[in-house]
């Protein structure tokens, strides 16, 4: 399939997906904003965790007993792990692969600092801003951006803003991710390698 032909029959789903993943980041940035400072980051990198983990779910073959591939006890569990394997699967590009890996990384250092932290401070500003630049060319940026500010200015949660001016941006940030991984998620069907292993056939390619 061509490019031409590839665009022709993504164009038909465009506004479904578009709208769902509006819907999707709403939820998830309002959600963001009943918490308070630390919480608001830990709380809104555990549910980018929840939404990679459907992602990956959604692409790979379902499990012939429980599911446990992804469970926090076992070595695809972390969210580093599920990053590094949704990357190697080709779902996410570079891009999204090292902003993911930078809010880790800012949820780390949230989780274990023992004084008062700050996004708009070093280093988590220095990690989050060419994450921030990418996803403001998102076209869910801009009206998310006014929902948020809309909410914060009814909300004495906005206090919270005015006291990390990086929450916004941080909350916008986790929004776009989430509301595209669980879109996509959505639209996605389990991959199917090219071939498979038996005992009795040997290896047989998949129709």
């Amino acid at each position: 399939m061509n490019g031409a032909d590839s665009d022709a029959v993504l164009e038909p789903i465009l506004p479904d997906w578009i709208d769902a993943a509006a819907e999707e980041a709403r939820s998830v940035a309002l959600g963001m904003l009943r918490e308070r400072g630390r919480g608001a980051v830990l709380v809104g990198v555990a549910r980018l965790d929840t939404a990679l983990e459907v992602l990956l779910t959604a692409a790979l073959a379902p499990p012939r007993g429980s599911e446990t591939l992804l469970h926090a006890d076992r070595p695809l569990g972390s969210l580093g792990a599920k990053i590094a394997l949704a990357a190697r699967l080709g779902l996410i590009d570079a891009a999204v692969e090292q902003s993911l890996h930078n809010l880790r990384r800012v949820r780390n250092g949230f989780a274990h600092s023992t004084t008062p932290v700050r996004l708009a401070d070093p280093p988590y500003s220095d990690r989050l801003r060419d994450s921030v630049t990418k996803a403001r060319l998102n076209p869910l940026w801009q009206p998310m951006q006014v929902i948020l500010e809309q909410h914060m200015a009814e909300q004495t949660s906005s206090r919270d803003v005015e006291e990390d001016p990086g929450l916004q941006s941080f909350v916008l940030l986790i929004t776009i991710l989430v509301a595209f991984l669980e879109t996509a998620a959505r639209l996605l069907s389990p991959i199917r390698p090219s071939l498979s292993l038996s005992f009795e056939e040997g290896i047989n390619r998949t129709p």
